[in-house]
C-alpha cells in the first residue's frame, strides 16, 4: 500500500498580548493558515521575560525608535484594514491573560482563538485594560468559556509552571520579538513577514 502523505507542520505563532504587532497578525494569521492547509499552534508568550535575555526593550521605550514604532502601530493597522486603538496604559503586565490561553488550551480548546481575538480586541480596539481580572472575565464570558473555571486555573501551580516552561520554550527557539512565527524550523518575525511567510508555505523555501 502506497504511504500516506504526511501532515504538514503547523504554523507556530508566538505572541504577547501587550504586542500591537502581534494583534495585527493574529486577524490575519488565520486566514493564512487555512489557505495553505496548515494547522496553527498558538504559543502565549512574554516579552518582559525574554526582553530581559536579550537585553532588548520594548518599542516605546527606545529613543527615536519609540516615536517611530507609536506611529507605525496606527499607520500599520490602518493599512491592514484593522481597527487600533492605542491604549491610555500601555504596555501592560499580560501574565493572567497568557495564563487564561493556556487553561483554554487545556479544558476548551475549541474556545482558544476566539478568546485570542476578544483579549487582543478588547485591549488594542476597545482601550480595555486586560490585565486586570474583571475585564479578563468579561472577555471569557464573551468568547463563550466558564470564566470563573478559567481564572481559578491561572492559579493553579500547573498552569503558573506551564507559562513559565511556554516562555523557556520560546527563548529557547530563538524567540526575541513577537509576533514570531516557526514553520517547517524556518523562522519569520513580525507582522510584516507574513508575505514572506505565505510564499514559503505556497512555494516552499526561498
Amino acid at each position: 500500500m502506497p504511504t500516506p502523505p504526511a501532515t504538514p507542520a503547523p504554523i507556530h505563532f508566538y505572541f504577547d498580548f501587550s504586542s500591537p504587532y502581534s494583534y495585527l497578525a493574529s486577524e490575519r494569521i488565520e486566514e493564512l493558515a487555512a489557505r495553505s492547509g496548515r494547522a496553527l499552534a498558538f504559543h502565549p508568550t512574554l516579552l518582559g521575560v525574554i526582553f530581559r535575555t536579550s537585553g532588548m526593550r520594548p518599542l516605546t521605550e527606545i529613543p527615536l525608535k519609540g516615536d517611530y514604532s507609536r506611529r507605525d502601530f496606527t499607520r500599520s493597522a490602518r493599512f491592514a484594514g484593522v481597527p487600533l486603538r492605542m491604549p491610555e496604559v500601555f504596555p501592560i503586565s499580560t501574565v493572567q491573560a497568557a495564563r487564561s490561553c493556556l487553561a483554554l488550551q487545556e479544558s476548551r480548546p475549541d474556545l482558544v482563538a476566539a478568546f485570542i481575538h476578544r483579549a487582543f480586541r478588547a485591549y488594542f480596539a476597545d482601550g480595555l485594560d486586560i490585565s486586570k481580572t474583571a475585564v479578563l472575565h468579561d472577555q471569557l464570558v464573551q468568547c463563550g468559556a466558564d470564566a470563573a473555571a478559567v481564572l481559578e486555573a491561572t492559579q493553579s501551580a500547573a498552569i503558573k509552571d506551564r507559562l513559565k516552561a511556554c516562555v523557556d520554550d520560546s527563548i529557547a527557539r530563538g524567540v526575541f520579538g513577537a509576533p514570531y512565527f516557526i514553520v517547517d524550523g524556518e523562522p519569520f518575525w513580525g507582522f510584516d513577514r507574513l508575505p514572506q511567510l505565505e510564499r514559503w508555505l505556497t512555494s516552499g523555501p526561498f
